[in-house]
């Protein structure tokens, strides 16, 4: 365990600048709505943000242990007491970075969103035909679906 809180910040640091290069090759992706590429990054992505967690635990555990608050926002009162100028330099660093992370996943989430409505809008297309002449899409036994009951009368 850490006996000071900015001991993670540098690793802190190298981890979301890894996460904001891999955020920016999912944007890539996601705009060229590359699917097998996006099943790859995922999981480098998942494990980087399951050590970048671990990391900051270890933080707010040390803040803890220095009798702040356990988490970011105790921080500042222990820079204002414990902290140097390097160790602020470092958080607003790390905040900074953070700031950037936070808006590339927003921008990517836009990208998921606009993706999905797509993909709905196509899989609609593909369930109902476009109109009467359409002639139907074909179902599980290969023959067509109709639209629906037909206007034929039979007169016998």
């Amino acid at each position: 365990m850490p006996t000071s809180p900015i001991t993670t910040l540098a690793a802190e640091q190298q981890h979301v600048i890894s996460l904001v290069e891999l955020m920016k090759q999912e944007q890539t992706l996601l705009v060229a709505a590359d699917a097998d590429g996006l099943a790859e990054l995922t999981p480098r992505k998942n494990t980087l943000l399951q050590q970048l967690a671990a990391l900051s635990a270890q933080r707010h555990a040390a803040l803890a242990a220095a009798g702040c608050e356990a988490s970011e926002a105790g921080m500042e009162p222990w820079l204002a007491v414990g902290g140097s100028a390097e160790a602020r330099a470092q958080w607003e660093a790390l905040l900074v970075q953070a700031r950037d992370a936070k808006e590339l996943n927003r921008v990517n989430g836009m990208l998921i969103n606009k993706q999905l409505a797509h993909n709905q809008g196509v899989l609609n297309a593909l369930r109902m035909p476009a109109g009467l002449d359409a002639g139907g899409v074909y179902g599980a036994s290969g023959q067509t679906v109709g639209s629906g009951p037909s206007k034929h009368f039979v007169i016998g």
